[in-house]
């Protein structure tokens, strides 16, 4: 008997599962995946960290939880400066003051501010209600017609008018000329890939990969006293209260024999047409470098494709929208009858969390739960 049996391990189960050790008490790890990490798992290909689930960039303001996750990786100065590139034209993403200037010309922050004021007023947007007015009133129009709409519509699946404005809030738009994407003291990639952080985590503990745990709830249940489940809360019920809604992407990776595809981590294809939303080149996350701070003479890019979740799919991004928030709330009480389970995470909570998020989340949870 274990006193915890934790589903899953990604960063939720990992960390949950180095402070149950630390509080003295038994564990046990699945994962139905052949590896361990979740979502941030890196693999080796050509000395190259590849984030084979999609590029997770540690970015934070929140002091306790760097000083936590730094104890188990050494973090490089990686900033994230994606382009955005629209039929060509290639421009700054954040929005900043070069965006603007290679937009419409401007030269300085009062020109930049002007225009956007203009572009807002023409729409005539005072309180917006949806995603397509919020950015509007946020970048004016042009900005929102070639670097916003197709990438957006794309990712979402669903027209910009029918998304919530709250998508896009968070969405940084500077009067200046920093390129650094979040407004994050702490930001970084931990040196030799996320897996081996969480290999760093779950150290002396037992670890059984390859394990379906809804295939074999009944007996893996007796093996505990209590479980930390981090999966689909719907699955979890068997979709009984029908199907939360997520969306999934497909990555097509390619190991190129040229030292050099796009010169930069990210690039964000923003024309509808383009059918990938964006390009990694994961090399970039380190400087090109491998371990030893050699230059890597290959390269590895995943074009990224967004789609509706099917089961079977990867569900990534819960869609917080007013059907699914309701739908969730009726889980959540479910949930909360479960009194020798926790439900924890990104699918455990249907929340659409940063890493960070999800580290100082399992944190207060351990706090409560260990004491």
């Amino acid at each position: 008997m274990y006193d915890y049996l934790v589903v899953g391990s990604g960063l939720y189960g990992a960390i949950f599962a180095h402070e149950a050790k630390k509080a003295g008490k038994s564990v046990l790890v699945i994962d139905k995946r052949p590896n361990i990490a979740g979502n941030v798992y890196t693999e080796d290909v050509e000395g190259i960290h590849v984030h084979k689930y999609g590029a997770h960039i540690f970015h934070t303001n929140n002091k306790k939880v760097w000083n936590y996750i730094t104890q188990f990786a050494e973090f490089n100065r990686f900033t994230n400066s994606p382009v955005a590139n629209y039929k060509g034209e290639l421009y700054s993403l954040p929005f900043n003051m070069y965006t603007f200037n290679k937009m419409w010309g401007v030269i300085t922050p009062e020109e930049a501010a002007a225009k956007i004021e203009e572009q807002k007023k023409e729409a005539g947007i005072t309180d917006p209600k949806n995603l397509e007015e919020q950015a509007i009133s946020l970048v004016g129009r042009d900005i929102f017609e070639k670097l916003v709409k197709g990438y957006t519509e794309k990712q979402w699946g669903r027209d910009c008018k029918d998304l919530p404005a709250f998508i896009i809030k968070r969405l940084p738009v500077r009067l200046t000329f920093d390129n650094n994407y979040f407004n994050a003291l702490y930001q970084g990639i931990p040196m030799g890939g996320y897996t081996k952080m969480v290999a760093n985590l779950l150290e002396g503990i037992e670890v059984r990969l390859n394990t379906d745990y809804l295939e074999n709830k009944t007996e893996l249940d007796a093996l505990a006293e209590k479980v930390i489940y981090t999966g689909p809360v719907d699955a979890y019920f068997d979709y009984k209260l029908g199907t939360l809604e997520y969306r999934s992407v497909r990555f097509e990776t390619e190991l190129l024999d040229k030292s050099n595809f796009q010169g930069n981590a990210a690039v964000n294809y923003t024309d509808r047409e383009t059918p990938w939303t964006r390009i990694i080149e994961h090399k970039w996350f380190e400087f090109g470098k491998d371990d030893n701070g050699n230059d890597l003479p290959k390269t590895v890019i995943s074009r990224e494709y967004s789609s509706e979740w099917k089961p079977g799919d990867e569900p990534y991004y819960p869609v917080n929208d007013e059907k699914n928030g309701k739908l969730y709330a009726e889980y959540k009480k479910l949930a909360e009858q479960e009194e020798k389970v926790i439900f924890g995470g990104r699918l455990g909570e249907y929340k659409y969390y940063d890493m960070d998020a999800v580290i100082d989340s399992v944190l207060k949870m351990c706090e409560k739960e260990l004491g």
